[in-house]
């Protein structure tokens, strides 16, 4: 585990500045630190020699007191900069899983990206408001500390520097033991959560086949090997900070006594002596609470490690990896680029083959209705799901000339899957999905088009879309990809099953809604297993069973 990612720098601007500062508060946090000792020397000799030693107390009052004032600066600062940089990655985050597409994410444990972006990132505050800091301080305090006891009293300064590199051997010995449990115990949390979400999802599900306490059984077994995976990180904290407590109060001691013993001797003044002897806890202080706070911190350091390994896949190329076949080069293109270059776009597809289906191959024009059946098993929500980005595929598919694959989906498709995806809020929200200038009129116009004008715009949704019934879910997923595709005509209109969930009469009006919306000018690409969709089709695309 690094004690800094330079990956951290290159994504968090936020950290940058905070290194800036860090290191300032350090130098004026040294500087008092020698000060103080100089200062408290002064005070008790002079005592000792009868000389006024009041004025040297009121600098030791004041150096005190700014002392305590860099700390809380320090705190501050690192609170701050923690929240900064958390905010940060999280929109580096989103921004990358955009990137990389619906096919990428659909390959990771979303319940786990979704921890290491909360939980995770929020224990970047340990990390920022105490690790940094004090290895910082380590950085600018301890070798100038040192320097200063080479000044006043080489053997002293000597000692300290052949004992200071034994603490951070322990600590990189510890802590490359600590990489690994502290590892697992992240792991275990991921897993957990996962866990607990899969099992949320699908309580409806286990109770109905009794399962329910086999469910929360497991939940309970993992919450029980994450508390012992804590343990573990625990034991190896306090074996560190033993250690490094040990060596460190073993240096002072030497030091210590050689500087008692020479002070006996009578070779050394007694000013030198006890300023040496304040300063010697000082050089070892900072290098300490940096081996204390780095197991507080470890789990906001594996968290930005989960995030940088998600942004360095982003960075690898500038279009969705998961395709293959294309450059990373290719730019993205907007959809006002795209139909600059036709007034007629349209989606041809060419010898398309997902995993090992059979390839597929037809033309959707403008004005037209496509047909997407066959059995079930023979790829046609694969299909789109490859037109869409979700899934690799081989083959050509292109829209208004262009690969699809270096087009954003959003750009080019409205769409509306099998599973209706609504989210929490309104049906309004839901339907205006991702417009920022949200119209009244053609949220009513799309709801009344996917059979669902019944349903109150202002009625709101639980989680996932609670509080629908199935078809109902299913008509606003379609009024949401109506409303998208009003907002931009020239978007391919592409449904996966719209009316599963609807009676005859409700499909029959659905039905209509499209053939209309073609007649218009639309390009629809519709998958359907009912007989009826073939009565608006104005081209057939019959799917082979898998081989």
């Amino acid at each position: 585990m690094k004690p800094v990612d330079p990956r951290l720098l290159r994504y968090a601007g936020a950290a940058r500045g905070f290194f800036v500062l860090a290191a300032l508060i350090g130098v004026l946090q040294t500087a008092v630190v020698i000060a103080f000792a100089w200062f408290l020397t002064e005070a008790v000799t002079g005592a000792l020699a009868g000389r006024p030693f009041v004025a040297s107390l009121v600098w030791l009052l004041g150096l005190a007191l700014l002392r305590g004032a860099l700390i809380a600066a320090s705190d501050a600062a690192g609170t701050a900069a923690a929240a900064r940089t958390g905010m940060q990655l999280r929109s580096a985050l989103i921004r990358a899983v955009g990137r990389l597409g619906p096919g990428w994410l659909a390959e990771r444990n979303q319940a786990s990206l979704a921890v290491t972006a909360g939980h995770g990132l929020e224990a970047l505050d340990t990390y920022f408001s105490r690790y940094l800091p004090q290895l910082v301080l380590t950085v600018i305090a301890t070798p100038v500390i040192v320097l200063v006891m080479w000044w006043k009293d080489w053997p002293s300064g000597l000692t300290a520097t052949i004992t200071l590199p034994l603490i951070p051997l322990f600590l990189i010995l510890i802590g490359i033991a600590t990489r690994t449990v502290q590892r697992r115990q992240w792991q275990t949390l991921q897993h957990l959560a996962a866990r607990f979400a899969d099992t949320v999802q699908g309580l409806s599900t286990l109770r109905l086949f009794g399962r329910e306490r086999r469910a929360a059984t497991q939940i309970e077994v993992t919450a029980d090997q994450y508390r012992r995976e804590t343990m573990k990180v625990l034991r190896f904290s306090f074996l560190s900070g033993f250690a490094m407590e040990l060596l460190a109060s073993l240096a002072v001691a030497l030091i210590a006594v050689a500087v008692g013993f020479r002070l006996l001797a009578g070779e050394m003044p007694l000013e030198i002596g006890l300023f040496v002897l304040l300063l010697a806890p000082e050089a070892f202080l900072p290098i300490r609470q940096v081996g204390v706070q780095f197991h507080a911190a470890s789990e906001g350091v594996a968290a930005t490690e989960d995030v940088f390994e998600v942004l360095d896949a982003a960075a690898a190329g500038r279009v969705r990896p998961h395709n293959s076949g294309v450059s990373s080069q290719i730019p993205v293109l907007s959809a006002p680029e795209l139909r600059s270059r036709t007034e007629s776009p349209e989606l041809c597809v060419a010898e398309v083959r997902v995993r090992a289906l059979p390839p597929v191959s037809f033309d959707a024009k403008p004005g037209t209705i496509t047909l997407i059946e066959g059995p079930s098993g023979s790829g046609k929500s694969s299909l789109l799901a490859a037109l869409r980005g979700a899934v690799e595929f081989d083959g050509t598919a292109l829209f208004a000339g262009d690969d699809v694959r270096t087009l954003a989906s959003s750009d080019w498709l409205a769409w509306a899957g099998q599973a209706p995806g609504l989210l929490q809020g309104t049906i309004a929200s839901n339907v205006t999905l991702g417009d920022a200038n949200p119209s009244a009129e053609r949220t009513s116009e799309a709801l009344m088009q996917a059979c669902a004008g019944d349903l109150d715009p202002a009625q709101e949704l639980g989680v996932q879309g609670s509080g629908l019934s199935g078809g109902q879910a299913q008509r606003v997923a379609v009024a949401r990809a109506l409303y998208r595709h009003a907002a931009d005509p020239g978007r391919v209109l592409m449904l996966d099953e719209p009316s599963s969930a609807l009676d005859a009469d409700t499909e029959a009006r659905l039905w209509s809604a499209l053939r209309d919306r073609a007649d218009a000018g639309a390009t629809i690409l519709l998958v359907s297993h009912r007989r009826t969709a073939r009565a608006i089709a104005d081209h057939v695309v019959t799917l082979g069973v898998r081989v």
